[in-house]
């Protein structure tokens, strides 16, 4: 190292404890001291990230004295103002992409507001904005970095602007301090993405601001999490560790030896709820049988197991009925006009009437159907808090249990179907489990192979799932949701767009004999589907270990009560 050089590092490591306020040794990072052999500069000129330690910061060789300068200052932000090693473990890699990404810009906005003259050395090193075709998760971030740094930047993409308006609304109401506050933007953004499909190669991401460091300072993933050769790549890359299955939009392989059926496509209308119309096929809702030939018996095995949950007991729709009525009774609350009549003309003919005169209520067992509905959206894939196992497995479980349950009633007809959208044009819906079936091998291999994956498009599911039910005999008709929160899709950026179509498809259904219900496994989404279904027909569950319960007293309240509204 010439003596131009470590005069560089050195003014360096001043500028880093004036920011800091701590003592801070910068290095180059191709010289990291301790290590027996010099990295070649070709084997790091991919990583290009530097790596901050409590006492140490290694910026990688051939970046120029602008952007050494940044990376100084960034790092000398996350000193004075983030918490290290915070534990990675709950976090998925997208969300963990998300809070560093948010993190770094709430520390930047600390320090530029302790040292304004700071942020220009931001706003110079701002990389070009990417393209506006260009909608992958580099280019996301990279589009929120600019937004955040520079007020009065404009973006048109609505993921960009809600995340510069909760960062925002954040620093408003609880300040920059608020590690928490932002953490929950965040998590939000993550599962917008999410819904979004937008997909994260923890393999080949890197933080897209050329001055912010790798983020390994934030985390601490678990010596058992990562193979250590492993930990190392990741940080030097900027990316982080898959969790033990991968992520995604679930657009993966079908299961070996099998693929999908598709049964029919249908056109349904949607609300327009500002307009206050409906616009007419507007969504095309295809039918399907999921691949199931070959489940592999390992996660069959696994869903059954991991959680353990009871089978409820259903009660049986037996009741007093009012609109059927027992006649030619020996005693009853009425007069029966028929045989009263017949009695005056018998003795007139001079013959003995017959003396069942009356009627009353009977107790009959009613025909009932019920359809249950699954969301397997991309989000139901992932586990619930202090749980072991997906949501999704939680529900296979729980429709299988009230299938078991519902066996026992033989004049109680039960289907189960599922539901996830991937925009208007392609809302899939498959039948899993058909009315008057029994539970065989078959219907529980096809319920076990499901997976999650793209959107949550209700209103178009509700209203081709009741078309289903009015073609059952008569008597209660009812369908329940199941779901874990708000409807959405990624070709809609209004969020009451599709709430509004739920809740016109409800009313629909409604209209046509059908009674609704939901089952919510989030308690964030209890305004939304009260707007959708009312206050009466739907529950919020925040533990979704308790889905059978739930089931069984939405199905008491569906069909053992009589039709009324919401």
């Amino acid at each position: 190292m010439s003596h131009g050089h470590a005069l560089t590092f050195d003014a360096l490591g001043l500028l880093a404890r004036g920011l800091a306020g701590v003592d801070m040794a910068v290095q180059p990072l191709a010289t990291v001291p301790g290590s027996a052999n010099r990295l070649p500069l070709d084997a790091l000129a991919p990583l290009a990230r530097a790596v901050l330690a409590p006492k140490r910061l290694l910026l990688p060789e051939g970046s120029d004295a602008r952007l050494r300068r940044a990376m100084v200052a960034h790092a000398a932000a996350h000193l004075r103002h983030s918490a290290p090693a915070r534990p990675a473990r709950p976090l998925g890699p997208m969300g963990i992409a998300l809070a560093s990404a948010i993190e770094d810009a709430r520390v930047e906005q600390l320090l530029c507001r302790d040292f304004p003259g700071v942020r220009r050395w931001f706003v110079d090193a701002l990389a070009p904005p990417p393209d506006a075709s260009d909608l992958s998760f580099v280019a996301f971030i990279a589009r929120m970095d600019r937004l955040l740094m520079l007020p009065a930047w404009q973006d048109d993409n609505h993921w960009v602007n809600k995340a510069r308006r909760l960062f925002d609304a954040t620093v408003a109401r609880a300040g920059l301090e608020d590690y928490a506050a932002f953490r929950a933007i965040a998590s939000i953004l993550a599962n917008d993405l999410g819904q979004m499909r937008v997909r994260l190669d923890p393999q080949h991401c890197a933080v897209p601001a050329p001055w912010r460091d790798d983020n390994s300072y934030l985390w601490d993933f678990g010596a058992a999490q990562t193979p250590p050769d492993d930990t190392i790549a990741l940080q030097a890359s900027g990316a982080w560790p898959p969790p033990a299955e991968a992520t995604g939009d679930g657009s993966g392989p079908s299961p070996a030896g099998g693929a999908e059926l598709e049964l029919g496509r249908y056109r349904y209308p949607e609300w327009e709820r500002q307009q206050e119309r409906l616009r007419p096929g507007w969504c095309t809702v295809i039918e399907k049988m999921p691949a199931w030939q070959g489940l592999s018996p390992m996660r069959e095995q696994r869903a059954a197991n991991d959680e353990r949950l009871t089978p409820p007991a259903l009660p049986r729709a037996r009741h007093l009925e009012r609109t059927r009525r027992l006649r030619r009774q020996w005693e009853g609350d009425d007069v029966d006009l028929n045989a009263a009549i017949e009695a005056l003309v018998d003795r007139r003919l001079r013959l003995r009437p017959d003396p069942r005169l009356f009627m009353r209520s009977g107790k009959v067992l009613r025909a009932t159907s019920m359809l249950v509905l699954l969301d397997l959206s991309e989000s139901v894939n992932h586990p619930g808090p202090g749980q072991t196992c997906s949501l999704l497995d939680i529900e296979k479980q729980a429709a299988l249990l009230l299938a078991a349950s519902n066996a026992r009633n033989s004049a109680d007809r039960l289907a189960i179907h599922g539901f996830s959208s991937n925009t208007r044009n392609e809302v899939y819906y498959y039948r899993l489990l058909e009315f008057g079936k029994p539970l065989q091998a078959n219907e529980r291999a096809m319920i076990g192979a499901l997976r999650g994956r793209y959107s949550t498009r209700i209103g178009a599911a509700l209203r081709h799932a009741s078309v289903h039910l009015r073609t059952e005999p008569a008597g209660q008709r009812a369908l329940l949701l199941v779901t874990d929160g708000a409807p959405s899709d990624i070709d809609v950026h209004d969020p009451q767009y599709l709430i509004e179509d739920a809740r016109m498809a409800v009313a629909e259904a409604r209209a046509a004999g059908v009674r609704t219900g939901c089952i919510a496994v989030d308690s964030a989404a209890d305004a939304c589907m009260r707007r959708i279904f009312g206050w009466h027909n739907y529950c919020a569950v925040s533990d979704a270990r308790s889905l059978p319960a739930r089931l069984a007293r939405m199905h008491a309240r569906l069909v053992c009560q009589g039709n009324g509204g919401a």
